[in-house]
């Protein structure tokens, strides 16, 4: 028994470390901003634009390098930003799709809470809803858990038990739910903003957001969110 304990622990310490591998810390030159996602190995990194909204961000990433980040995109509508930094072969996260997931999985964040740099929570998703916001979408697929989130969290992975990205942690909600927006529409953020302007027809804007930590109650409204 204690040799099956001691394997399935040793097997989640591989996951954390793979997710570690891929989170980078977003900061201002004196503090922590928030965390980000090593979306393509080819530089592009996902957070929430409340973060990106932060001010000229630099990038460290997980072997050092501290890097100067491109905007390329931003939706405060769903809290989501697609940065940029010249860099290649980057250890990618691992993406899985964020339908296929149930109430009461295992889930795992990851991020930099109050300036700690990769540390993990844990809990299960208590819900899959829609949450209301106060642009064109109208409403944003959302993930709901017990996991603890703190600022620095922003931005961060939400992951299964694989180690797969299922979500992108982006607010507090009633003191002590974790919302987090669901891979399949960062996803579709990040690839929408990668299509050549011409064929999206206009430029996406950049406007601000909410300053530094997660929303909490009507803060959220800030970030275009809504009750």
């Amino acid at each position: 028994m204690s040799d099956l304990v001691n394997l399935l622990a040793e097997a989640a310490s591989d996951v954390v470390r793979r997710v570690q591998r891929s989170l980078v810390v977003l900061h201002n030159g004196r503090h922590g901003i928030g965390a980000g996602v090593i979306w393509s190995r080819d530089g592009l990194i996902l957070t929430n634009h409340h973060v990106a909204a932060s001010g000229r961000l630099r990038a460290a990433l997980p072997d050092g390098q501290e890097l100067p980040i491109d905007v390329l995109a931003q939706d405060p509508e769903i809290d989501l930003a697609l940065l940029r930094v010249e860099a290649q072969d980057l250890p990618a996260a691992l993406v899985a799709d964020s339908r296929d997931l149930r109430v009461g999985q295992y889930v795992l964040a990851v991020g930099h809470p109050w300036g700690q740099r990769g540390v993990v929570t844990a809990g299960l998703i208590s819900g899959l809803s829609t949450a209301h916001t106060r642009g064109p979408r109208g409403s944003v697929d959302v993930i709901r858990s017990d996991v603890r989130l703190a600022p620095g969290n922003s931005g961060g992975p939400l992951v299964n038990a694989a180690g797969a990205v299922v979500g992108i942690n982006t607010m507090i909600w009633g003191g002590d739910q974790g919302i987090a927006i669901p891979s399949h529409v960062a996803s579709a953020f990040a690839e929408g903003a990668m299509q050549p302007r011409e064929k999206s027809g206009r430029r996406r804007p950049a406007w601000p957001g909410v300053a530094g930590q997660p929303a909490r109650g009507r803060d959220q409204l800030r970030s275009g969110w809504s009750r």
